[in-house]
């Protein structure tokens, strides 16, 4: 199967699940969800509907998959799925506009339609809204135990994320941040919410939680090796495939992973042969400036270092479903998804 396969196995469900998740219910407040129906993919600036990819929903996808690797019943478990996909999507709101990004998924983002404090206010709406979905999960039969613990592990990751997204911000003006560094930070801002995907799945799916605890693991190298990835993908992707600028990230000065391999790699060269740190330290980053860059790179082995530690990432996650023993629908999904992951163009 393709990854886009695997992924609409469950999108119809997901989709339902999101659009209840955000109703409008008075007139005047339809400009306001509109901006978030926009940002999923529901709408055109307009507010008139059409079918735009919206993401991936990658990461309720995975919370299902988990339930039903672990024995539950994956309808149960919706509301955390798409509290967990709200939580992105309030990140990624908010992630454009401190990354100053104008486009995503091929379109404007929201704020370059509406302007800064619109897409603020919606992102902050947004990250309610997953609060008040994950409420649901008290209407579904599941044990009040669980329940309780999915909040914990819940907040837990949402407080990780924008611990993750301050270390990354953090890292804009620094030229000295390390290859460890970036781990600590990618470990916040992607793999805590991929590992709260599958852990909650696992959690309220089984009530065991040494299982779940298994596949969490699962989740957060999956996560860890799905950010590098896209490290990869926003120096060296296809922007037709992507939908973001070719080496976009070296533009915005991003310290990504082959960045920060580049620039540690550098310091032990004479001044002069710094030729990343010389760009980095540039007002403006031409065409010119990308192509020495990527020579450097290059050079440096950059790609080949961020595709080996994605890869091990990668068998890393793996190792954790099959330390669970389990074999099932569920557990082949998590395992074809992973894989996909790892060698996706977009």
């Amino acid at each position: 199967m393709s990854l886009q396969d695997i992924l609409n196995n469950y999108r119809p469900i997901i989709e339902e699940e999101l659009k209840r998740a955000l109703p409008i219910s008075d007139p005047q407040l339809s400009p306001f969800y509109g901006m978030m129906h926009y940002h999923l993919g529901w709408t055109d600036e307009n507010f008139a509907t059409q079918s735009q990819a919206g993401g991936k929903r990658l990461r309720p996808v995975l919370c299902l998959l988990a339930c039903q690797a672990v024995g539950g019943e994956p309808q149960q478990v919706l509301p955390a799925a798409v509290a967990i996909e709200l939580i992105h999507n309030f990140s990624l709101l908010h992630d454009d506009i401190e990354d100053n990004s104008p486009t995503r998924r091929h379109r404007a983002t929201v704020w370059k339609v509406w302007g800064r404090p619109q897409a603020i206010n919606a992102g902050d709406g947004m990250f309610a809204l997953a609060h008040l979905a994950l409420q649901r999960l008290s209407e579904t039969g599941l044990p009040d135990d669980r329940v309780l613990v999915a909040w914990q592990v819940f907040d837990q990751a949402c407080l990780a994320l924008c611990e993750g997204q301050y270390l990354d911000m953090s890292f804009e003006d620094r030229l000295d941040v390390d290859v460890d560094q970036y781990l600590t930070m990618i470990r916040r801002k992607t793999a805590a919410l991929l590992s709260c995907s599958t852990w909650l799945g696992a959690l309220l799916g089984s009530g065991d939680a040494s299982l779940a605890a298994r596949y969490a693991r699962f989740g957060e190298n999956l996560g860890m090796a799905f950010q590098i990835e896209d490290d990869i993908l926003g120096i060296w992707g296809k922007e037709k495939v992507t939908g973001k600028p070719q080496a976009g990230d070296i533009r915005q000065r991003k310290k990504s992973l082959p960045i920060v391999y580049a620039l540690q790699q550098e310091t032990s060269l004479p001044a002069s042969e710094q030729r990343v740190h010389r760009v980095y330290r540039r007002e403006v980053i031409d065409e010119d400036a990308i192509e020495i860059v990527l020579d450097s790179l290059q050079a440096l082995g950059a790609r080949q270092y961020a595709r080996q530690m994605a890869l091990d990432y990668h068998r890393q996650a793996l190792a954790e479903l099959e330390a669970t023993g389990i074999e099932n629908e569920g557990q082949t999904g998590l395992r074809e998804l992973a894989t996909l992951l790892v060698n996706r163009q977009y």
